[in-house]
Order: C-alpha cells, then sequence, then structure tokens
C-alpha cells in the first residue's frame, strides 16, 4: 500500500510540476493556442501565473514532506487541496468544451483522493 501511495503521490507530482511551469513561465497566449488552454484566454495573466505557482507547490508538497520527514501531514492535505483544484479544474474544461479533459481532471482527482485517504488513513507518511 505504501508503494502505490509513493506512486500515486509521484504521478501527480510530476503532473503539477509540469503543469505549474507551462502555466507560470509560458505565455498565456501560447497557453491558449494549445489543447486544453483555450480558458486562458478567459483569465487574467496574473490568475493563470498564480494557479502556476500553486502547482508547482504541490508538486513538492506531494513529495517533499514524506521524503524528508519534515511535517509529513502537508502530504495528505496537499493532496486533498489538488482535489479541490481538480474540481475548480473540470468546471472550467466543461464551460470551454473540453469534456476530455475534465474526463482527464477526473482522473487526477481519483489519484489525489486515494493518496489523501491513504496519508491521512492506513498508513500515514
Amino acid at each position: 500500500m505504501d508503494l502505490a501511495l509513493w506512486l500515486a503521490a509521484g504521478l501527480l507530482a510530476v503532473v503539477a510540476l509540469t503543469g505549474g511551469v507551462s502555466k507560470a513561465f509560458v505565455p498565456r497566449e501560447k497557453l491558449a493556442a494549445a489543447p486544453g488552454g483555450e480558458w486562458t484566454t478567459d483569465a487574467a495573466p496574473g490568475f493563470v501565473k498564480g494557479l502556476g505557482v500553486l502547482e508547482l507547490l504541490a508538486a513538492l508538497g506531494l513529495v517533499l514532506p514524506a521524503a524528508t520527514g519534515i511535517a509529513p501531514v502537508l502530504v495528505p492535505v496537499t493532496a486533498g487541496c489538488w482535489v479541490l483544484l481538480m474540481v475548480g479544474a473540470m468546471i472550467i474544461h466543461v464551460r470551454h468544451g473540453g469534456a476530455g479533459f475534465a474526463v482527464l481532471n477526473l482522473a487526477y482527482l481519483a489519484v489525489a483522493a486515494f493518496v489523501a485517504w491513504g496519508r491521512f488513513g492506513p498508513v500515514p507518511a
């Protein structure tokens, strides 16, 4: 179970890192032209960059606390926050006609819920 939770948290960390780097450092116009990025045309540049920074922090929060043993409770807290972020992402993608991306966000939400449940419950970090 511990291995499954580490793999799930690692997968989410890679997703968060990738999304965070793109939102924080790629120009909004380029993001808007990419599949799934249409929503950025309606969002303020600061909002998009802020989401990117939050995703970068999530990438760290999903792995580092458990790896270092410093405040490991932050892993399930971060996973719970990721669940909320994915709810918002699904709403945004559905509003912009990206049902496929909403389904992908639902999968990420399920993985994050698994990490939060596992680390809060049966296998503390």
